[in-house]
């Protein structure tokens, strides 16, 4: 199995709250942006989203958070796609320090909305292949 994709981020002194630690709405932030950055490098932009007619969106997202994080932490942010069959798919990802210690794990549900009729399209999974030039990086 190959490793999930992941991005490298650096936990800024404003994004803290006023105990020191990452505040807690900023681990959505970082997991969206890894999500984002792994459609970018799977060859999907918002505009090639648009031109389809399809937008993600998500319907479910749990944060167990693990150990903190302080500003100038140096973390990686994983992002993995985990198909089944209908309309949604999971995410996994993980946000781990640089000596490998978790500091939380994010699990959500997404699905892919036809703009036009405001419904989820049936097979997620194929859009995405379709779209990505590397659609390797979904696991597909």
């Amino acid at each position: 199995m190959a490793e999930p994709f992941s991005v490298p981020v650096t936990v800024r002194g404003y994004e803290t709250d006023v105990q020191g630690h990452l505040n807690q709405s900023v681990y959505l932030n970082y997991a969206e942006h890894a999500r984002w950055s792994l459609l970018h490098a799977a060859g999907i932009s918002q505009a090639g989203l648009m031109t389809k007619g399809v937008g993600p969106v998500a319907l479910e997202t749990t944060i167990r958070y693990q150990r903190e994080l302080l500003a100038g932490d140096e973390v990686e942010v994983t992002c993995d796609f985990l198909w089944g069959e209908g309309k949604t798919f999971r995410i996994r990802q993980t946000i781990r320090k640089a000596d490998g210690t978790v500091a939380a794990e994010i699990t959500a549900v997404g699905g892919l909305m036809d703009l036009t009729a405001r419904k989820l399209v049936p097979d997620p999974k194929e859009y995405f292949r379709e779209l990505a030039s590397e659609p390797r990086l979904f696991g597909l």
